[in-house]
């Protein structure tokens, strides 16, 4: 039955809810504070697939690494401490979950939700109205030292338990998979299933077929407060009028939990904001992208560009650019590859973005509170592009009625709810 479906957010996890929606016969609008110039979090970054990905942020270890680097301004990490009982909640909980059987419960769901998604790429990329290329050449896991590169190596054993194929490299057989580029490395872990795209490429073309479709976009239109009956929502007070819906799904990101303050449902959610440039004309181009291990700086190419991205710096809603932590990211660049230099990136355009991190490591997927026709699809972090197409998937069975073909329980928004 074709149901009114309202979707709060367009970026990438919105526009493939929609898509999806719209392949189900809904009729569907997008709405979204922000101008049509697709300027959010999903824009500027890596723009990689990543099935390998599949431990999750909060893991063992992390808070020591995180408090070693917290004090270097040029970490790859930082924490902006501040009066804030939704940042200490946010540190406790992920302090919590870093542990190994959290682990070993939640990387076979990633590596479900990371293969799922892999194959919805190739289905969207097959569409007939497609204008983006989604290659499939793998992922290196580039290391500086022997040390990382036995940490890496534990990653890939337990990738191959998990049934996903993970290749242990020497210098010599990283640099053939890219040929004519200067490396300076220990050795390397190569994820083959993983892949890669232009993000922006990727919005344009789902914005195109959704708008060819008939689906409606309210750019520049904020939600105020909800209105409903009993359990269910029936529409959304905006500054452009009343909006109503049958279905409601909340895809914003980072302001996600502001959104369903109002409504009782409490969202542990800190922005973790992330950096990138991208070289229009870079002196050499790799075939495979990368993640510089140490660095924590992503490297992909983009037909004739070459974008690097990383940070995590939890410094609240704040978009300002931190030059220190992109500073810190361009000096670790030569150190990995030895044909760039500092002054490559210089007067290069700094990007800025906000990532939506729950504090488990793991997004809310699926129904939300006691609203019977609100569902949340947010707090992906670092995974937002590679788990949005299977996220917009699910959440559009669950919303047609269906049983989701991959279990939602662990993602359900309501596990933080407090008493």
């Amino acid at each position: 039955m074709s149901k009114r479906i309202l979707i709060v957010g367009t970026g990438v996890i919105g526009l493939c809810t929609a898509y999806y929606a719209m392949k189900r016969g809904h009729r569907v609008t997008l709405m979204d504070r922000a101008p049509a110039d697709h300027s959010g979090c999903s824009t500027g970054n890596a723009g990689m697939i990543v099935p390998s990905h599949f431990i999750p942020l909060a893991a063992p270890g992390m808070v020591g690494l995180g408090l070693r680097m917290m004090f270097n301004p040029e970490s790859p990490f930082s924490l902006r401490p501040r009066a804030s009982t939704d940042l200490l909640e946010w540190v406790w909980k992920f302090f919590q979950a870093c542990t190994p059987n959290h682990v070993l419960r939640s990387a076979p769901l990633l590596r479900d939700l990371g293969m799922a998604s892999r194959s919805c790429f190739e289905q969207i990329a097959d569409d007939a109205s497609a204008t983006f290329l989604f290659e499939k050449r793998g992922l290196l896991m580039l290391c500086k030292t022997a040390s990382t590169l036995r940490h890496e190596s534990a990653t890939a054993i337990q990738a191959h338990k998990l049934g996903m194929p993970a290749e242990i490299l020497s210098p010599e057989e990283a640099a053939r998979l890219n040929p004519g580029l200067q490396m300076r490395v220990a050795g390397a872990v190569y994820f083959p299933l993983d892949g890669h795209l232009c993000p922006e490429q990727f919005l344009r073309s789902l914005t195109r077929t959704l708008q060819r479709a008939g689906v409606e976009f309210l750019w520049e239109t904020e939600a105020e407060s909800w209105i409903h009956q009993g359990r269910r929502l029936t529409a959304v007070q905006t500054q452009r009028g009343v909006k109503q819906a049958d279905e409601f799904v909340i895809a914003a990101g980072a302001w996600s939990p502001t959104l369903v303050r109002e409504l009782g449902l409490h969202l542990p959610m800190q922005a973790g904001k992330g950096y990138s440039i991208t070289l229009p004309a870079p002196r050499q181009i790799p075939c495979v992208p990368s993640i510089l291990t140490e660095a924590r700086v992503a490297v992909t190419p983009m037909g004739s560009r070459l974008r690097f991205g990383g940070t995590m710096e939890i410094a609240g809603h704040d978009p300002s650019v931190n030059h220190s932590r992109v500073r810190g990211m361009i000096r670790s660049i030569p150190d990995y590859f030895p044909g760039f230099t500092e002054a490559d990136f210089r007067n290069q355009p700094v990007w800025s973005g906000l990532r939506p991190c729950s504090p488990d490591g793991l997004p809310y997927v699926g129904r939300a509170g006691i609203f019977e026709n609100l569902s949340i699809a947010a707090g992906h972090a670092m995974l937002g592009l590679s788990l949005g197409p299977v996220t917009g998937r699910l959440v559009t069975e669950l919303i047609s009625g269906e049983t989701p073909s991959i279990s939602l329980d662990p993602l359900s928004p309501n596990r933080h709810a407090r008493p």
